[in-house]
């Protein structure tokens, strides 16, 4: 049986377990079996709008849940859950869904280290942001470089990051600093329909759309040497971050699994307040084929970032020469992972839904690349274009609150339409420039979309992350050079 979302109009009274940290009672809508927890500080709570918190109280009503439906402090409303929402489900009695993922598998960052500096490169920011605009295809419809045949295209889905250092685009250390080496070994067998083949093979390696970037920064502040030194990053010197994700083959196979697992709701059972949550019970034959095809495009997003590093590396080398531009690290955002957490003194395997949310485990923990193992995990937080970035990394806390998460971004107040409203993008630009920042994009309307007014403080969102212990502050990165899709 399927209803309609019952939203609330007026905000539930939270219960404030600290400063940074607030619970949705579960008397808040009918259905619920577990609180929401919302990752906010008192500021950033004034601003939450009242659809984030159905969506994470919705998120509270589905089979298996443990311990809480949660919002990060970039929250806002999405798909079925919120982005920047985490929830874990039993790996035995739960469900999976692909709202709990988002169009975009994995949709990602990755920061690529320098030994150039701030001196360096300014006076060669204009046309090398020009250069990076050529070598990497650019926006909506943006075709690859490329030309991959139906079985090369299989091995990316298969292999992800690894297929393209196997073929040249990296080096082994790459796979060594990347969440999951580049790539999930898929549970099962490759099943991927040709629309999903059609959308990928002309866009393996293209930046896309909307949010994605390319950015050239400046490690502007240091927050923790010793864990700075361990990444590699020292004050003044120039890092690139890449943000994007798995394009139109990741969104094809949502598109394709959300109509399978609307069926399997209705076949298992499952009441939903909100048809965004078709789901599955994780060890169904349906459920599993969308784990399996959503491992899948997080491989191909894997395979695009590697591919775009590749031809980075190439533009950087023809304007600086032999540099060096080694990998700090490359986290997942909307992805659901198989892990074991300690819930209720218990060790339990859980599948945690990442939406708009980054992985931050902490020192010790087997999955962190052993050149940061002795500190944990980097956690990648980008900023709006404007704002500064935040290389965080992850904390013991983590493990407790979050289920190993924090936040993902800075996270939008606003539609793009009411952007593209309110904002012109040559005045951004302009703006930009003014504040030492060279921006390129398709369109001028996409700098309005992406306007950094448009977005929380990040400096606000990263601090929550902070105080609550899941994840260190490390180190502010500031852009100089940013290419828009």
């Amino acid at each position: 049986m399927m209803t309609q979302p019952k939203k609330k109009k007026t905000m539930p009274k939270l219960s404030r377990v600290t400063d940074y940290i607030w619970d949705v009672p579960t008397d808040f809508m009918d259905g619920m079996r577990v609180p929401g927890r919302l990752f906010l500080s008192p500021e950033l709570l004034k601003g939450l709008e009242i659809d984030t918190l159905s969506q994470t109280a919705n998120v509270a009503t589905l089979p298996g849940i443990q311990k809480y439906s949660m919002a990060m402090p970039d929250a806002h409303p999405g798909y079925g859950f919120p982005i920047g929402g985490v929830a874990a489900f039993d790996a035995e009695d739960g469900v999976i869904s692909p709202g709990g993922v988002g169009f975009d598998i994995n949709c990602g960052v990755r920061v690529i280290r320098t030994n150039l500096t701030e001196k360096d490169v300014r006076p060669k920011i204009r046309k090398l942001i020009d250069a990076l605009f050529r070598a990497v295809p650019t926006g909506v419809g943006a075709k690859s470089k490329l030309r991959v045949s139906d079985s090369e295209l299989r091995r990316v889905f298969e292999d992800g990051a690894g297929w393209a250092v196997e073929e040249g685009y990296g080096v082994a250390d790459d796979l060594e600093h990347c969440e999951e080496n580049g790539g999930i070994k898929l549970p099962g067998d490759l099943l991927v329909s040709d629309k999903v083949m059609k959308r990928g093979k002309p866009q393996l390696g293209t930046l896309g759309s909307g949010n994605h970037f390319l950015e050239v920064q400046c490690v502007r502040e240091i927050y923790d040497q010793d864990i700075a030194d361990a990444f590699g990053l020292h004050a003044g010197d120039i890092t690139v971050m890449i943000h994007c994700g798995s394009r139109g083959a990741g969104h094809q196979i949502c598109t394709d699994h959300l109509k399978l697992l609307g069926k399997a709701s209705k076949k298992y059972g499952i009441e939903l307040v909100d048809r965004q949550l078709a789901c599955a019970p994780v060890q169904s034959r349906e459920g599993q084929a969308y784990f399996t095809a959503m491992c899948a495009g997080a491989n191909y997003a894997w395979a695009n970032r590697q591919v775009i590093t590749h031809w980075v590396r190439e533009t950087f080398h023809k304007f600086f020469g032999d540099i060096e531009m080694d990998l700090v690290y490359d986290v997942a955002h909307n992805v659901a992972k198989l892990e074991k957490h300690m819930i209720d003194g218990k060790s339990q395997m859980v599948y945690v839904h990442r939406k708009g949310a980054t992985r931050a485990f902490p020192a010790g923990h087997p999955d962190v690349p052993k050149a940061y193992r002795s500190v944990g995990q980097p956690v990648l937080i980008p900023g709006s274009m404007g704002t500064p970035s935040y290389i965080l990394c992850g904390m013991d806390k983590a493990m407790e609150l979050t289920f190993g998460s924090a936040c993902h971004g800075a996270g939008r107040v606003g539609s793009r339409k009411a952007a593209m409203r309110k904002f012109k993008g040559a005045e951004i630009e302009k703006e930009l420039l003014a504040k030492g920042i060279t921006v390129k994009a398709t369109h001028p309307s996409v700098l309005a979309e992406e306007a950094p007014a448009v977005y929380k403080p990040s400096d606000a969102v990263v601090d929550v992350m902070h105080q609550t212990g899941v994840a260190r502050r490390v180190v502010q990165v500031v852009p100089i050079g940013v290419a828009k899709g």
